[in-house]
């Protein structure tokens, strides 16, 4: 019994470090790790832009000025702090951005 709890601890533990949000910095430094998995990234809104059926926005670091961008459907205020979920593509023209699950 005393090895179950400790099993269903380690595993609970394992999850909630999974589905916490990483900084943009840390996605930054790591981006190839992470090159079509799903990522979930905490920032600050800058930049938004709508151009036809094109949205997204910048996600800027809480701590640096390292910035990741957002495909995503809907925009969120400029300046306010937030949490992306989404793939994270590797484009040729673009570079690296998350495609947000919405």
């Amino acid at each position: 019994m005393r090895y179950l709890t400790i099993a269903i601890i380690l595993v609970l533990a394992i999850l909630a470090t999974a589905c916490a949000p990483m900084s943009v910095s840390d996605l930054s430094q790591n981006k190839a790790e992470y090159e079509g998995k799903s990522v979930t990234v905490s920032g600050v809104v800058k930049n938004t832009v709508k151009i036809g059926d094109l949205s997204g926005y910048t996600l800027q670091d809480k701590e640096t000025d390292d910035i990741i961008a957002v495909r995503a459907d809907s925009l969120p205020a400029e300046g306010k702090e937030m949490t992306a979920k989404g793939i994270l593509i590797k484009d040729t023209l673009f570079g690296y951005y998350i495609k947000a699950d919405e």
